[in-house]
């Protein structure tokens, strides 16, 4: 019997979400829900499903739901279908504050439920491929750049865009922060727009990252440098390069990698874990931690600010 599954919040991401779910096998799109009936009626009879008038009569439709809701509205609105029973998919950050999250992640094992959180970059077949090459990572390099978006502005760039790099960063160096160097500047948004941070892990591993959605560009790399080499591998482009130290010196070797949707990964991995109970790649837990991550960094982004613009005065 398949689950029937269903979607809060059709904006941007919201409509890939549907477009995805729609496609997939063992998967009954059940319904769709937004603040906007006018959308949610256009996206259910696109892909032949209900559109929910409440996000009650959402959740007495669906076994199962993906929430791409703005970030503020997460919090509530998966608490609310938790305690209904339902098996959720949040889109990153998992919410606003560190409490909220850990709730959520509380929550989730007391109703016996799954609750991923959207790190698509985790799907990427670029990941696999690191996470196959990787021994014991020493220094970490990731450039994430992309132009102003015009959405998610209700956060800064480490809550939006360097937040998906902070979750892979602790996911590979599984060690805890020893400290942080960050600064960042807000340019056409409240928060900040470009960042950039060093974290030093405990075991001495060393990550610099940095994050902008003022680019002219779209850029998404990682290098991950260790004993015998290093990795250089691109998100978008899906490719990725090995540099070995042999006796003749360095050689740098191709990364054969085999090219997906990330987000199709994601949400065919949700529907798996939905349907057998199985644990996520990225589960509540790890979104916690990488929102705790990434608050702190903001914390300590707007301390720096406050100090400069205090010795301005």
């Amino acid at each position: 019997m398949k689950l029937r599954f269903g979607i809060a919040g059709l904006g941007h991401i919201g409509k890939n979400h549907a477009r995805i779910l729609a496609e997939l096998p063992d998967c009954e799109l059940a319904a769709v829900f937004d603040t906007n009936a006018d959308t949610a009626r256009e996206i259910a009879e696109k892909y032949g499903t209900h559109a929910a008038a409440t996000l009650e009569e959402f959740s007495d439709a669906v076994d199962a739901a993906t929430i791409a809701t703005p970030t503020p509205t997460h919090f509530p609105i998966a608490e609310r279908l938790l305690k209904a029973g339902k098996h959720l998919l949040v889109e990153k950050p998992i919410t606003e504050t560190t409490a909220d999250a850990r709730k959520l992640v509380d929550l989730s094992h007391e109703m016996g439920r799954i609750l991923q959180v959207g790190h698509v970059e985790r799907f990427n077949p670029v990941m696999s491929k690191l996470e196959e090459l990787l021994t014991q990572p020493r220094f970490i390099e990731a450039h994430r750049l992309s132009p102003y978006p015009n959405r998610s502005i209700e956060i800064g760039v480490v809550l939006d865009l360097m937040i998906h790099d902070l979750e892979i960063i602790l996911h590979l160096v599984r060690s805890p922060v020893k400290s942080i160097d960050a600064v960042g500047v807000p340019v056409l948004s409240r928060g900040e727009d470009i960042a950039t941070v060093r974290i030093h892990f405990q075991n001495g591993c060393v990550a610099n990252v940095t994050a902008s959605r003022i680019s002219p560009e779209k850029l998404r790399k990682i290098r991950v440098f260790q004993r015998e080499g290093y990795v250089s591998l691109d998100y978008q482009n899906q490719t990725g390069e090995i540099y070995r130290l042999t006796g003749g010196g360095i050689v740098r070797e191709e990364v054969e990698i085999e090219k997906g949707e990330p987000l199709k990964r994601e949400l065919a991995a949700f529907v798996e874990c939905a349907r057998h109970g199985r644990q996520p790649k990225v589960s509540g837990y790890e979104g916690a931690a990488a929102l705790e991550l990434a608050v702190e960094i903001t914390r300590l982004i707007e301390a720096h600010a406050a100090t400069i613009e205090g010795e301005k005065g």
